[in-house]
């Protein structure tokens, strides 16, 4: 296959040396999922390779409180501490978290400066669950949500998407926009589960309102579900929004073989999700979309849905999966649109 000169990732094994220890489940190894997808499909003699660097301190106060950051240092210095009783910070935690941040601002960088279109930044630690005022849920800077603040400060852009599949609600991205309306956040998410945010009604605020959508579902939800709510919903949103960026919060937890979440998406519904997030792009933003790694526990289903957006972002012509409208696909249909039909319509 020819080489795609539009076409980046970024995957740098320094992310390895944050190590929240041997039983933790967003270990290091995580990153040897990835890897074993990136040789299969040798993307690296391809595509062109991003190179991470430390974000600079007032990259990360565009989110982040100047005492927070401060915090991460002074427990690195006095690692293993725990910040909360899932995020444990080791020695290199805090410069790791930086060279995660930057990373993400790098691939922005070059997809906003027209070097690339499509991107995909495997960082670690993952970021959507920290605050501006703390960290918590495995992450300790909020890689999105500074990428997506750099691009309004430096790019000057007026209407950015963070979409997050995550199983997890991304409390942190949404608490960071949640009164903006140049920033939408929309996020899937298991519901009720960790961090127990995320309900129809949190719609944001002020400004803002209308530019946070929640679609919170039980337990036992699967590709029936997942699959038209992004060809349908989210891709109807979208072309109403008219993104000038698409920042994908790409955690693949919601998968069957997930041990930290009861949802049973499949591979190829993941990689539907990655067609119709690349489709919105090209359709409203010159195919602008960046894709950055939150969860994902299995490192089966992260090394094989890894793949699948991959061959997504390589392909012109990606292709959603056509699937049949369930019960409880209506019922969220339903429960977001009594919460948010004054702002959008699907």
């Amino acid at each position: 296959m020819a080489e795609r000169h539009d076409l980046g990732f970024l995957f740098d094994e320094r992310y390895m040396l944050h190590n929240p220890g041997a039983r933790h489940p967003e270990s290091p190894m995580r990153l040897l999922a990835v890897r074993d997808a990136l040789d299969d499909l040798r993307i690296d003699k391809r595509w062109r390779k991003v190179e991470a660097r430390p974000a600079r301190i007032e990259e990360v106060e565009l989110v982040h409180s100047a005492a927070h950051i401060e915090r991460l240092e002074r427990a690195a210095a006095n690692a293993p501490t725990y910040l909360d009783p899932d995020t444990m910070v080791s020695a290199e935690s805090h410069r790791i978290a930086l060279l995660a941040a930057g990373g993400v601002i790098e691939c922005v960088d070059a997809i906003c400066g027209g070097r690339l279109r499509r991107a995909f930044a495997f960082v670690r630690p993952p970021g959507h669950h920290a605050e501006p005022e703390r960290a918590m849920g495995f992450c300790l800077l909020n890689n999105v949500a500074i990428a997506a603040a750099h691009a309004r400060r430096f790019h000057k852009l007026e209407r950015i998407a963070v979409i997050d599949f995550d199983v997890h609600h991304g409390n942190g991205t949404q608490v960071c926009f949640y009164d903006d309306p140049h920033v939408l956040y929309l996020s899937s998410h298991q519901f009720p589960l960790y961090p127990g945010t995320g309900n129809f009604d949190e719609i944001g605020t002020g400004e803002g309102r209308g530019y946070t959508v929640n679609f919170p579902m039980p337990q036992g939800t699967g590709d029936g579900t997942f699959v038209p709510l992004y060809s349908r919903i989210v891709r109807a949103i979208l072309d109403q929004y008219r993104p000038q960026l698409l920042l994908a919060s790409a955690g693949f937890d919601a998968h069957f073989r997930d041990p930290l979440a009861a949802l049973i998406v499949t591979n190829a519904a993941f990689s539907s999700i990655a067609a119709s997030l690349i489709l919105a792009a090209d359709e409203h933003c010159s195919g602008r979309i960046c894709f950055v790694l939150e969860g994902g526990y299995s490192a089966e289903a992260l090394r094989d849905c890894t793949r699948g957006v991959l061959s997504q972002m390589e392909s012109e012509k990606p292709a959603e999966m056509v699937t049949a409208v369930n019960p409880v696909f209506q019922q969220i249909s339903e429960g977001a649109g009594a919460a948010l039909g004054s702002f959008w319509r699907w």
